[in-house]
């Protein structure tokens, strides 16, 4: 049963996420608040989402920090690893003890457990039986998580999907591949944006990453039209 703090904050998750969907929004801005909002309400030490590019590459959109983000790009590279076998069977994979499958993922659980994370929990971003990619849930702790995180990471990963495809465009094939083409493409530019920030101003990449964003809504931008003007040297951060 969830109790009254609980349910505070996973309803204040649910309005923080669909408010970023008010409007002309930000597709990674949204998903970086989904995975922000799995590590503030749910048992995580860090999140990261992988989507498929149009050819069924997954490729990192989002990450709450740059451990998850170097595990996650290397089960990437690895071509195998939970948040792989999420995507490509539409169903949630959990490892709750890493240490324990290491024969079965051996390059994911060296590069997680180097990082510090002993379980994750994976869960598939889908709509309409068609799956885009998949939500890591990472933690320093082993275990499996609770049936009623599962079930709001779930939910959480399932409005961020929607956000994603808009549900009147979801059959349009066309359409949704432009659509996570230009969220990848966005997604290379604000990496290269951040390692200009991090190299000019001497801070570490989660710190570029912040100045970045704040930037983007400060001035009412994109993420990636920020990402421009700095690759453009067009601003400082």
């Amino acid at each position: 049963m969830i109790t009254m703090a609980r349910a505070s904050l996973v309803s204040a998750a649910f309005i923080k996420l669909t408010d970023t969907l008010v409007g002309e929004y930000d597709v990674l801005d949204v998903l970086h608040t989904l995975v922000e909002s799995c590590v503030e309400v749910l048992d995580a030490t860090a999140a990261g989402l992988l989507l498929a590019d149009p050819s069924g590459e997954l490729q990192v959109v989002a990450s709450t920090s740059e451990e998850s983000y170097l595990v996650e790009v290397l089960q990437q590279q690895a071509g195998a690893g939970p948040c792989v076998d999420c995507y490509l069977t539409g169903t949630v994979v959990t490892l709750g003890d890493i240490a324990a499958c290491q024969d079965t993922y051996p390059d994911f659980a060296a590069a997680a457990l180097s990082q510090g994370f002993h379980s994750v929990h994976a869960i598939p971003m889908r709509v309409h039986h068609r799956t885009i990619g998949a939500l890591n849930l990472f933690r320093s702790d082993t275990g499996d998580v609770t049936p009623e995180d599962a079930a709001i990471g779930q939910a959480l990963a399932d409005v961020a999907t929607i956000s994603i495809l808009q549900e009147r465009t979801v059959y349009e094939d066309a359409v949704v591949n432009e659509q996570l083409q230009r969220a990848l493409n966005s997604r290379i530019l604000i990496e290269q944006a951040k390692g200009v920030i991090a190299q000019v101003s001497m801070v570490n990449m989660d710190e570029a990453f912040k100045r970045l964003r704040a930037d983007a809504r400060a001035n009412n931008h994109t993420m990636r039209e920020s990402a421009e003007n700095v690759i453009n040297r067009s601003v400082h951060l």
